[in-house]
């Protein structure tokens, strides 16, 4: 299992972090379970210290709930959550999206395009987690081009409780596609400069997984 390589020293928190996420995101640790600390240390080859640290880190972001005393374990999402969580996250993308239009330079939409390609790559493979690994890196990038702090900061802190729904939404081969196709009429709205179109396309993307997880 990916998940569970034994972790090298150099960028040892931020790694710690990500293979924390990527096990609770793609279900090797359901919801309601308890983390075994000892376990994920030998496996990883880290003392208690980073792994602990990684796990406030999670629990910032919604993933991870710490109890006193008992430690940690995966948070639990419901459908109220998901129906609060979403339309916010589709109200701030579509923003982000918009200003992404106006502020991105034409190296960054070039590099979109890239992780575009990777990502239908991934998705011809069928390699779930690889794809899903770069369709995050391609909402981050739009996230991050539009250049403003506050929105950021926003959407971070409730991105993470919906992290786990939104990698189920692309479990079914339709939706799974209908996603990739998703994406490639933003990525055109991008590189054209569509800033009503690209929020337009970015809200409708999240409102279909949210209809997926409904179903």
């Amino acid at each position: 299992m990916e998940s569970l390589q034994p972790i090298k020293r150099a960028s040892l928190h931020g790694t710690v972090v990500e293979r924390l996420r990527d096990l609770i995101t793609e279900g090797h640790v359901p919801p309601g379970e308890k983390i075994n600390e000892k376990a994920l240390c030998e496996a990883y080859g880290v003392s208690r210290t980073p792994l602990r640290e990684a796990l406030k880190v999670l629990a910032s972001e919604g993933l991870v709930t710490l109890t006193p005393n008992r430690g940690a374990t995966v948070a639990e999402i419901t459908e109220r959550d998901l129906d609060e969580v979403f339309p916010i996250l589709m109200a701030l993308e579509g923003l982000a999206g918009e200003a992404a239009c106006a502020r991105m330079s034409d190296a960054a939409i070039r590099q979109l395009r890239v992780l575009q390609d990777e990502m239908e790559g991934h998705y011809e493979a069928g390699d779930r987690a690889a794809y899903f690994q770069t369709n995050q890196a391609i909402h981050e990038a739009i996230l991050e081009g539009c250049e403003n702090q506050t929105l950021i900061a926003t959407h971070r802190a409730l991105a993470g409780r919906v992290r786990r729904a939104r990698y189920l939404a692309n479990m079914s081969p339709a939706r799974w596609k209908q996603a990739v196709e998703e994406h490639a009429a933003i990525l055109w709205a991008i590189e054209a400069r569509d800033g009503a179109r690209t929020a337009q396309l970015l809200r409708e993307h999240l409102s279909n997984k949210r209809e997926t997880l409904r179903g």
